[in-house]
């Protein structure tokens, strides 16, 4: 039986880099989600850290392969008609897994079906199957549209770009370990001392702004008026802590594209808990971070586990938020930071 007709659709989504609690990165990857019906695809693989085939940092001749590959311009990669739908945010490898599915055409008709999780060239079906994804019927004209758009020069402002940040402090090494940190997550990051005096084109290249610590309200009003009036979307912030981690996490949540759509949607904190609220199923991790007496860094990992939507209490072991501390929650596309309050 042929399936129903869905819409299709593509939105502009993001996989949250940062710094993990035992020093590793996460990249930073912005993306251009499938809307299948209304509901970004990715979100219906709840646990799925990954990016879809149209991500950034592709180069334009691979993207465009990409988006060729789509309309069936252009051969399978995989046997038996498969294309990757998302992939390793990592890498571009196989080897990692993969969501895969066959695309075909039927008369006018584009048709997705056949999902699997595929490491290697042939996957299991019935082991591996996604059985609850598709198949999918999208009308030949509007999925040809979404698609073809990406190909147009004056279109090219819906392909998504890596974002930049703009650091403002003195060049001290915390600001220098952030810059560093970013750029190793995909994140372009520059140091200044002041950008009141910028072009106006340069400071709307910049998606957010963090202030340092030494930086006085008097230069942050200086800044703020500077932004505003060069017309700037960009979300400033003034650092928490002199601890990267949480720097990372400041900026990705200063970069979030859709906070009224993300899963995770609350966090506090005080001596004995932490309060996170999910709007929808995924995946949380929560680490705290503090300085120890001699002002050097601490993390450990408190939660990770799949989790379904609502409120869910955390306990906070004592030793993890001694002093001045900070819980950072993360999904895949979403970081929240907030200080420990205490009691």
């Amino acid at each position: 039986m042929n399936p129903a007709y869905v819409t299709f659709g593509l939105t502009p989504a993001v996989r949250a880099g940062g710094v993990l609690a035992n020093g590793a990165y996460h990249i930073h990857r912005d993306f251009l989600d499938f809307v299948v019906d209304g509901q970004p695809l990715l979100r219906r693989l709840a646990y799925l850290d990954a990016v879809s085939s149209l991500a950034s940092g592709l180069g334009p001749s691979v993207f465009t392969e990409q988006v060729r590959g789509l309309l069936l311009e252009t051969d399978a990669p995989l046997e038996g008609g498969r294309f990757v739908i998302y992939g390793c945010p990592e890498c571009e490898g196989l080897e990692c897994g993969a969501v895969t599915a066959v695309i075909e055409r039927d008369g006018a008709d584009f048709v997705w079906r056949d999902f699997a999780w595929q490491t290697d060239g042939s996957p299991d079906l019935d082991l591996n199957g996604y059985h609850g994804i598709g198949p999918y019927r999208f009308r030949g004209e509007q999925y040809r549209a979404a698609l073809e758009r990406l190909l147009l020069t004056d279109g090219a402002h819906e392909v998504p770009t890596g974002p930049r940040v703009l650091l403002i402090g003195q060049r001290a090494a915390v600001l220098a370990r952030l810059a560093a940190a970013l750029r190793r997550i995909g994140i372009g990051a520059e140091i200044t001392l002041d950008a009141v005096g910028a072009l106006a084109e340069e400071l709307r290249k910049y998606r957010a702004v963090v202030f340092g610590r030494t930086v006085g309200q008097e230069e942050r009003d200086a800044v703020r008026d500077a932004f505003a009036a060069a017309r700037s979307q960009a979300v400033l912030v003034t650092a928490l802590a002199p601890i990267v981690p949480v720097l990372v996490a400041q900026v990705e949540q200063a970069l979030e594209r859709t906070p009224r759509d993300r899963r995770l949607v609350g966090l506090t904190a005080d001596g004995g808990e932490a309060v996170v609220e999910v709007a929808s199923e995924c995946r949380v991790r929560l680490v705290a971070h503090r300085l120890d007496r001699l002002s050097r860094t601490r993390a450990q990992e408190l939660f990770d586990a799949p989790v379904e939507p609502g409120i869910h209490r955390i306990p906070l072991a004592a030793r993890a938020v001694r002093g001045q501390s900070f819980v950072v929650a993360r999904t895949s596309d979403v970081a929240l930071v907030t200080p420990v309050a205490r009691r």
